[in-house]
């Protein structure tokens, strides 16, 4: 049974700004009201019109501030997702979809923005959701370790191969390189500088973790039938789910081993697909939140796209490639071979690509399903489709 929410929203702009890391030219608030003009603009929509915000991961904007700058009329919905990771980015689109839907709202921006001269460095900022007393005390002073220990358990204990994060890994980085807009633009992955480059938390080496970029990024949603009359393609929203199972929280290192090395989407998938009437085998593109390249292959596995006994088959470059592989993923490059503004370009990528405008399309594509940063405290995942 369908949602009663889904298919009646639409995302009809999109708008991203990305600078290396430390050189963006105007403030955190300047460069996201840039790419909110932007957003709007790609619809043909007056920016003074728009009457929501969604964000996550403690972005440091607050709408109110926003304001005066893009000359709202009214502000009628200012929220945003819990959780310090990128868990809860499409968990930004059900609650845009809810409150259109309930007529809370008209017209949604869903953000997230990042200039570390201004909010600091990422890391610093999730430590207060990942880190608590109980980890730093054994010595988990990172993101990168509690990942890197889940890895471990996943290669070890489950038997997924580590070849599979290669893998990943080269399938971001091949779209990346042919892309205009990455920062791995012209740069194809050199096999043997990834496996030896330094350790950052073993098994994790230097290319298996996102990058940091100053920078923001915005969609707008309205109606469907909004949507139809602007001046893009609309991508319709069909499903999204957020939330955590039972034993997934902060003690999750000491309790339930079998949920250790998953990435929590388990108890979600099954809202995600019955909500948009689909299964695994019906997405035809995968745009994945990657941290670390072994969460993004747990996320792959969680959602139901392979299993541990098969997922070597699976997870292989060529079927992770666009044009013409099995289910194609990060197809702008992700965050390892894009840049990473919290992850806000895998739901623009989302949208470009259904639209025909990925610098690596997949032909034909009618859905894409959008996963959330794997093991964050909240994690969400959400289904785009066109006609």
């Amino acid at each position: 049974m369908t949602g009663f929410l889904f298919k009646k929203t639409a995302v009809a702009g999109v708008g991203y700004r990305q600078y290396p890391r430390g050189t963006a030219d105007l403030p955190e608030r300047g460069v996201l009201v840039r790419a909110i003009i932007d957003a709007c603009d790609d619809a043909g929509f007056d920016p003074a019109d728009v009457d929501g915000f969604v964000s996550y991961g403690d972005d440091h904007n607050e709408p109110v501030r926003l304001m005066s700058d893009l000359g709202t009329k009214e502000l009628k919905l200012s929220t945003q997702v819990w959780g310090g990771g990128g868990g809860g980015i499409a968990g930004t689109f059900q609650l845009a979809a809810s409150a259109i839907a309930t007529g809370q709202a008209n017209a949604v921006i869903i953000f997230r923005a990042l200039v570390e001269g201004n909010s600091g460095r990422l890391a610093e900022a999730v430590m207060a959701h990942h880190l608590n007393d109980h980890m730093v005390g054994a010595g988990m002073v990172a993101p990168a370790q509690i990942c890197a220990m889940r890895a471990q358990r996943m290669f070890e204990y489950h038997g997924v191969p580590k070849s599979t994060c290669e893998e990943l890994v080269r399938a971001s980085y091949y779209h990346g390189s042919r892309n205009p807009d990455a920062v791995a633009y012209g740069k194809d992955l050199d096999v043997e500088n990834y496996r030896t480059s330094r350790w950052i938390a073993e098994p994790f080496r230097l290319f298996d973790c996102s990058r940091e970029n100053d920078g923001a990024g915005a969609l707008l949603m309205v109606s469907s039938d909004v949507a139809k009359d602007l001046a893009k393609k609309p991508v319709k929203l069909l499903s999204a789910a957020q939330g955590a199972e039972k034993g997934w929280g902060d003690l999750l290192e000491n309790d339930d081993a079998d949920l250790y090395a998953t990435t929590g989407f388990r108890a979600i998938r099954q809202r995600l697909f019955e909500h948009a009437g689909l299964t695994p085998a019906d997405i035809d593109v995968v745009q994945l939140y990657e941290n670390f390249s072994a969460q993004g292959v747990a996320s792959l596995i969680d959602h139901g796209f392979c299993t541990y006994e098969n997922v070597a088959e699976f997870v292989r470059f060529d079927n992770l490639i666009a044009p013409h592989g099995k289910l194609p993923v990060n197809t702008s490059g992700g965050n390892f071979a894009h840049g990473f503004v919290h992850g806000i370009i895998c739901a623009i990528e989302s949208i470009r690509q259904l639209r025909g405008e990925s610098a690596n399309p997949v032909p034909d594509a009618k859905t894409c399903l959008l996963a959330g940063g794997p093991g964050s405290p909240t994690i969400s995942s959400a289904i785009f489709g066109v006609d």
